[in-house]
């Protein structure tokens, strides 16, 4: 399914999700079989859609060329589609929290992967291993050791290089190391256009360009078969007998309660804060969650779609195949129709605020652009998008108060709850 359409059918699930049989009493069961079955759905399409990009870098491997690297570039946003809806499933569930960062970890300082652009800088007193480059160095000394990196492996990102000396940007692993190894750095700042690797990065021989293109091709195999093992563990863990599933199911109200942590989290400090206002603030490009791809956009639109299809109780497969039974939103219904309302209008809101940044980037207004300093239609659209984010957040609490759940605490953000703290 390609994106026109896989986007025109969630638009019509949104538009058109029904309500469980408004008489009929809900089960917190029934509802939490519902999200567990959206999260087998999203991390198996997630899954899918990784192995499809395997293939598309092996491609790219066996047989460099502009097309095989425009092919595998095509694959990596086509996989995060169904992943970013898989980020409301973060925050509330522990085996989703301790795994996520293997995946989806940024902001990350890509010079320790491969070459950069001068103006990137040094290695600095936070990150020591800021320009390492392991690609173009087959031995290196990492916290006093000496590290053979001869053979670049799954286990030599996971297990030697992630977050290398307790540095969380040290990110060697998941979705944005490979969109770096895949389009380089963005040097476009707050102008339009994405990273502009050659595919002669990965040529053999005399074609080769920036060095080490066997090197560098190893590197992006060893990533793209580690996402694929860590999405597969991930939908295992949500299938019938996945312990994620069983955990959830064994005490219906903190399972409801997770639910709504990750719902309320991802909306607020995650996305609303971190991933939207604090790029506001800065004017920073580096702050765009797919930075390198210019896929922001893309990426904002889907984890707000995530959060509604969980309250809505739908998911549209990238097959367009629909998983859908009762929600939670039939539960807060039952508690209290008019927070219920109110919610719905919340999300639907949202959706509408985020449609119209990724309407704006497709046009050729690109989120780049968008966070320049001085962009004042840009920081409308950018902001439209955060305050309902914000206000659907306060939504989520009143829903919480609805079903007289334990208070919940959200993660937050300094972007919004402490902004001056951003500049100091």
């Amino acid at each position: 399914m390609t994106r026109k359409i896989y986007a025109a059918a969630t638009a019509i699930a949104i538009a058109t999700t029904p309500a469980y049989a408004a008489n009929e009493a809900v089960d917190q069961a029934d509802v939490l079989d519902t999200y567990a079955d959206i999260a087998a759905a999203a991390y198996g399409d997630s899954l899918t859609t990784a192995q499809a990009l395997q293939a598309a870098v092996e491609a790219l491997i066996s047989d460099p060329s502009a097309e095989t690297l425009d092919a595998a570039k095509a694959a990596w946003k086509e996989a995060r589609v169904p992943y970013q809806q898989s980020e409301v499933f973060r925050f509330g569930n522990p085996i989703v929290d301790d795994w996520e960062g293997k995946v989806n970890a940024w902001p990350l300082d890509e010079g320790l992967i491969d070459y950069v652009d001068g103006s990137y800088g040094g290695a600095t007193d936070e990150n020591q291993y800021a320009v390492l480059n392991v690609v173009a160095n087959p031995t290196f000394t990492l916290s006093g050791e000496e590290v053979d990196a001869s053979e670049i492996t799954p286990d030599l990102l996971e297990n030697t290089l992630q977050e290398a000396d307790g540095v969380e940007s040290n990110v060697a692993t998941g979705y944005h190391a490979i969109e770096f190894l895949l389009w380089g750095q963005d040097l476009n700042g707050t102008d339009k256009g994405a990273g502009a690797r050659p595919w002669t990065d990965y040529a053999t021989g005399e074609a080769c360009t920036n060095d080490n293109c066997d090197r560098r091709g190893a590197y992006l195999k060893a990533a793209t078969d580690l996402l694929v093992s860590d999405l597969e563990y991930m939908a295992a863990q949500w299938g019938d007998t996945g312990d994620a599933r069983k955990t959830l199911m064994d005490d219906p109200d903190a399972g409801v309660a997770a639910i709504l942590t990750g719902m309320g989290s991802l909306s607020y400090g995650e996305q609303a804060g971190e991933r939207m206002k604090l790029g506001v603030l800065l004017n920073d490009p580096e702050e765009e969650h797919d930075c390198f791809s210019d896929n922001t956009y893309n990426s904002h639109f889907y984890d707000g779609l995530g959060v509604h299809n969980v309250y809505y109780g739908q998911y549209v497969g990238v097959d367009g195949r629909v998983v859908s039974g009762a929600s939670v939103s039939d539960l807060v219904a039952a508690a209290d129709p008019e927070v219920d309302a109110a919610l719905k209008a919340d999300l639907d809101k949202t959706m509408f605020k985020l449609m119209a940044i990724k309407v704006a980037a497709e046009g050729g207004f690109s989120y780049d652009m968008m966070l320049a300093r001085g962009n004042e239609q840009g920081e409308a659209l950018i902001m439209g998008a955060v305050d309902a984010l914000v206000q659907q957040t306060r939504g989520i609490e009143r829903a919480v108060s609805a079903l007289n759940l334990d208070d919940i605490g959200f993660e937050g953000s300094d972007s919004l709850d402490n902004p001056d703290a951003v500049f100091q």
